[in-house]
């Protein structure tokens, strides 16, 4: 899988896709990212890559000119299954949306800054809104690092064990059940007995239990959306 995400500072995203299972999924060639620069695609002076909005109103906007530049451009080198735009207005990401994302092929990212961008660009080129939470931040570099990671880790081959991605919270509209390593006892605290029954199925069940129990207790929503 490729993802190329478009940047205004580029330089933030240096630091994610170095580390850890990141690395690793590159470093397999299972993984390819690409942060492209967005002021490399301007005809403005001084690598300009905004404006003030018209009507008037505090902050700037990401200008047309330049996105469809470097879209336009990365197109002719490849077909994108989506080009997906980072906003707070977006659909939410959850772990379904990882899962379809992550069968993907051509991944293209557009990072918002300011106060967003040209509305021309997001009716004529993007395919797929996503918001990472109901809040917002300085840019869209953040919310593509937590994109690319939550669609990265689910390409078979990431993981060491591929059933741990399985597990994890979301995945069957469940919360993960609590985890617990060594040592067996500490402070007087000690792991659940089940856990240390070596009987699996108990062990399973154990488990399943306890997904439920968190749900109810965190996200009682999710299990109203399993009823559905």
């Amino acid at each position: 899988m490729t993802i190329d995400i478009i940047s205004v500072v580029p330089d933030l995203l240096n630091g994610p896709f170095s580390h850890s299972i990141m690395k690793r999924a590159q470093e397999k060639e299972l993984l390819k990212v690409n942060v492209i620069n967005l002021r490399e695609y301007t005809t403005y002076a001084r690598a300009q890559v905004d404006d003030y909005p018209f009507g008037g109103g505090a902050g700037m906007v990401l200008m047309i000119e330049p996105l469809v530049n470097a879209v336009e451009a990365l197109t002719k080198e490849k077909i994108y299954d989506e080009v997906i735009f980072l906003t707070p207005d977006g659909n939410t990401l959850n772990q379904q949306m990882a899962n379809q994302l992550s069968l993907k092929n051509n991944l293209l990212l557009i990072c918002g800054h300011y106060k967003g961008i040209d509305q021309r660009f997001r009716d004529h080129f993007v395919t797929k809104e996503i918001s990472i939470g109901d809040y917002v931040l300085s840019g869209g570099e953040l919310a593509a690092a937590v994109l690319t990671d939550a669609i990265g880790r689910l390409i078979p081959g990431v993981l060491n064990d591929e059933t741990s991605a399985l597990s994890d919270s979301f995945q069957d509209n469940l919360l993960a059940p609590p985890v617990y390593t060594r040592p067996e006892v500490f402070r007087d605290w000690k792991v659940p007995d089940v856990l240390m029954s070596g009987n699996h199925k108990l062990i399973e069940e154990w488990r399943f239990d306890q997904s439920i129990k968190r749900t109810q207790e965190r996200r009682p929503d999710l299990l109203d959306d399993l009823k559905k």
